[in-house]
């Protein structure tokens, strides 16, 4: 089990520390929503996962399978016009470098759309049970 917590920094403002493991990083919200877009938020955050974990999953395959992989370069761009009415459309663009041929790209490629953040977010039963901590 991994435990990821946050804390406002600042009273009474949006910029959050979030604590991974041993590492730390920062959230915020845009100037449309009242703060100064210090770092990413939490859609930001969203597709960073998917970006990320299409990256690690490809360069895993090609590692697995002696398949010549170098490098990936991913790019995630969301659509969240129609997220009010349950749509959040997310368009990733792979690129493979290194010297591949047209069936090791199909490869990656297949392994890159099967990674678990995907799975989590089209076919889980994610499950999230909130509650209140003591002051």
């Amino acid at each position: 089990m991994t435990t990821v917590s946050c804390e406002t920094i600042h009273a009474n403002e949006y910029p959050l520390a979030i604590h991974v493991r041993t590492h730390e990083l920062r959230a915020d919200v845009g100037p449309n929503s009242g703060s100064t877009d210090t770092a990413p938020g939490a859609h930001d955050y969203f597709d960073i996962s998917l970006a990320t974990c299409k990256a690690h999953t490809a360069m895993w395959y090609a590692k697995r399978k002696g398949i010549p992989l170098e490098r990936i370069d991913v790019v995630v761009e969301s659509d969240n016009a129609q997220e009010r009415q349950g749509v959040y459309k997310l368009h990733v663009r792979l690129t493979f470098h290194g010297p591949l041929d047209a069936g090791q790209r199909a490869e990656l490629q297949r392994a890159a759309a099967a990674c678990p953040i995907t799975k989590l977010m089209t076919t889980s039963d994610v499950q999230i049970e909130t509650t209140l901590g003591d002051v």
